[in-house]
């Protein structure tokens, strides 16, 4: 390991840290195992030879895993036993369905899905020729005592594979979602379109029925951990299949009924709220009845409405929007989580099967298995399980759709883009797992750098998932603390990397949280702030060659006492200071050097006596023909 080069003069309280010889503590320093994914199938979840952790950094672009910082807890990562994939994946022979199950969710033989979103009645990915539900009737018949709901379509096929799944996975999560209520509950006696009758009566049964099908279900032995009210409830036009125009006021009057009949009857299924796009679909907005409020802020009116109580937090899917809706919406709600329940892989109608499974698995890689994590997700979940190479069998809706398993008219079945890109997740990262910070590089709208996501499990080993955007080849760092391995993912590659607990991975400086931090420069001010927020994917650059004395100062709002500072230059190979100084000043205008020197690679960090300071100055003392650039700056305790 080539330890980043740093020619540092000594200067006030400066500390510099110097390798030693190996000690036993080095020896016992652990090993990270590699799994790998190529967009050109070569490598499948491919475990590689594992690489050693050791002492010191690097030059390369360095992904900082820092486990002292903890997020959301996640609950799985999955997709969907459909009406659709029930069928294929029942008309298999016993042999071969049996290993499609264990390869989907035995963790050590297959991927270990740990979470089903489960349609309650008919979506429109069903086998049958007539969408339905459990309680259908005559037209214009109605059941207000709900005497014909039944599950028994779903002890056909979908049951028998749900416990199954369980079986071989006991960690298994399950939500509920229906597509439409009864049509006799519907201003247009249909499953297709319209609304819940606004009558109090109605809301009722409603609520009734879904906690009928809770019941029915656990009796079955798959009890249900989430249960939404209705798919996609800003969908007003679904194409031939179940749905319902959903709006916020009465989406709220089923959750005010359905609350506390649920929490008496089964107390462990939460309630999601809204289940439908990061932001709402243009279409969505346009087929608003005239005069009604389009909500375009469902969610929030949601959480701050009377059901809220009952709510414990939001659905989201990927069909509009971007990922970084959750986050704003955890930032105004912070204590009501966020589950990402469905994503459908798709393609044009030209498409070859490589164009499929390259597209699928990047944009995957990085909007939803890392897009949705690094944005407070506490599931990923795909949609179909399993479907033909056509998208069949199907019923309206999606034509375009893909599924996990691709199971061909011979009935061989093959794994698809999205089984790795749940698998490189569900396989190593456990429920209970929490996810931790790790410095990403990459965006959901590619920019082609290096995008991560790490998490610790309950075990205390780690897992960090990541994804180079690039065609190319990209080298990078992995570190934890004062130790570090480097790595070089294939163009468009996505990787899986754990380690175990390990005392040596222990000793993790503390960062201090700059979210109250400002920042000015001598060049590009109005960019100055994107050296500071957090977000490594974002960067100030100086737009100009390197000479001395361009500088960035940084505002912390108020003395902080620090022992590290952290100069991260990004993944934008060469872009950083050749020559710097590190200055602090604690009122703004009398300023102490602290530490300077030559940089040779993306991270230099310097180790000082313990500072107090509330502005700290980074100063470019170099002449090079390259910018330099922040995209994080640093600091720890």
């Amino acid at each position: 390991m080539r330890r980043t080069a740093l020619s540092l003069l000594a200067v006030g309280s400066l500390v510099v840290g110097i390798a030693g010889p190996a000690s036993a503590g080095d020896r016992e320093a652990p090993q990270a195992q590699v799994w790998v994914t190529t967009p050109d199938r070569a490598e499948l979840l491919q475990q590689r030879d594992p690489v050693a952790f050791e002492r010191g950094g690097s030059d390369l672009t360095t992904i900082v895993v820092d486990p002292n910082q903890r997020f959301q807890t996640m609950d799985g990562f999955g997709a969907s036993i459909t009406d659709s994939s029930a069928s294929l994946l029942s008309a298999l022979p016993a042999a071969a369905r049996d290993e499609a199950m264990r390869s989907l969710f035995d963790a050590r033989d297959g991927i270990g899905v740990s979470f089903l979103r489960q349609p309650v009645g008919s979506s429109d990915f069903t086998a049958e020729a007539a969408h339905y539900t459990f309680d259908d009737v005559a037209a214009g018949a109605t059941d207000f005592p709900l005497e014909h709901f039944s599950i028994a379509h779903d002890e056909a096929q979908i049951l028998p594979l749900l416990r199954e799944a369980k079986r071989l996975n006991p960690a298994v999560k399950v939500m509920a979602t229906p597509w439409s209520p009864p049509a006799w509950m519907k201003t247009t006696d249909s499953l297709v379109g319209g609304r819940l009758k606004d009558d109090p009566a109605i809301y009722d049964a409603y609520a009734r029925y879904l906690v009928k099908f809770v019941q029915a279900y656990t009796r079955a032995g798959v009890p249900i951990d989430f249960l939404s009210v209705q798919n996609e409830p800003q969908n007003r036009t679904p194409d031939a299949y179940p749905g319902t125009d959903m709006p916020v006021a009465q989406q709220e009057k089923v959750i005010l009924a359905l609350g506390p009949l649920l929490k008496k009857a089964s107390p462990r299924t939460q309630i999601l709220g809204y289940d439908h796009n990061w932001a709402t679909h243009p279409n969505d907005a346009a087929n608003t009845p005239p005069g009604e409020d389009p909500a375009t802020d469902y969610p929030y009116q949601l959480l701050s409405g009377p059901a809220a109580k009952w709510i414990a937090g939001t659905a989201y899917h990927c069909y509009y929007g971007d990922p970084s809706d959750q986050t704003a919406l955890h930032e105004s709600f912070p204590k009501k989580g966020i589950w990402f329940t469905e994503c459908s892989g798709s393609h044009g109608p030209t498409d070859t099967p490589e164009q499929i499974f390259r597209g699928t698995l990047t944009w995957h890689a990085r909007t939803i298995a890392i897009g949705t994590t690094r944005n407070w997700a506490q599931s990923v979940v795909n949609w179909n399980i399993a479907l033909r190479e056509d998208g069949t069998p199907h019923l309206g809706g999606c034509g375009t759709c893909t599924g996990l398993l691709t199971i061909a008219g011979d009935g061989t079945v093959r794994t698809d883009a999205e089984y790795y890109t749940i698998g490189h997740l569900a396989k190593f990262v456990r429920p209970g797992a929490q996810r931790i910070a790790s410095t990403s590089f990459g965006t959901t709208g590619w920019n082609g750098q290096i995008m991560d996501v790490a998490f610790r499990n309950p075990d205390g080993s780690t897992a960090l998932v990541v994804h180079n955007e690039n065609d190319d080849p990209r080298s990078f760092a992995v570190a934890v603390g004062d130790r570090s391995f480097e790595y070089t993912l294939p163009g468009g590659a996505l990787a899986t990397f754990t380690w175990p607990a390990s005392r040596s991975l222990r000793d993790v400086p503390r960062q201090l949280d700059l979210s109250g931090a400002t920042a000015t420069a001598s060049l590009a001010s109005a960019d100055a702030g994107l050296a500071v927020d957090g977000d490594a994917s974002t960067r100030w650059s100086s737009g100009a060659a390197q000479v001395p004395g361009q500088s960035l100062t940084v505002d912390l709002g108020r003395p902080a006492l620090f022992r590290q500072v952290a100069i991260d230059s990004g993944d934008n190979l060469g872009d950083f200071a050749q020559g710097y100084r590190v200055e602090v000043s604690r009122e703004g205008s009398r300023w102490r050097t602290i530490a300077e020197g030559q940089a040779t690679g993306q991270l230099t960090t310097v180790s000082v006596h313990p500072t107090l300071a509330r502005y700290l100055r980074i100063t470019s003392t170099a002449t090079a023909g390259s910018w330099w650039s922040l995209a994080d700056v640093r600091l720890y305790r």
